[in-house]
């Protein structure tokens, strides 16, 4: 998956039905609002509500500067 995919537009998080981000360099997509991250595994991401991971302070930080 890449920044300019179109699934991108229409994928959101289970939690709080927002957009997501896709961090340059990482795979997974990101919710800066609830700061979790959800992996992308072989491609597909996985959006259920447990595989959400905490992400620490700086990570926030990388991820959301990496977005812009």
């Amino acid at each position: 998956m890449n920044s300019d995919d179109p699934l991108l537009r229409i994928l959101a998080c289970p939690l709080d039905k927002g957009p997501l981000t896709l961090p340059a360099g990482q795979n997974v997509l990101y919710n800066p609002r609830l700061r979790l991250r959800y992996p992308i595994v072989d491609g597909i991401p996985q959006l259920l509500p447990s595989s959400g991971g905490r992400v620490s302070p700086e990570e926030h930080e990388r991820y959301v500067s990496s977005s812009d």
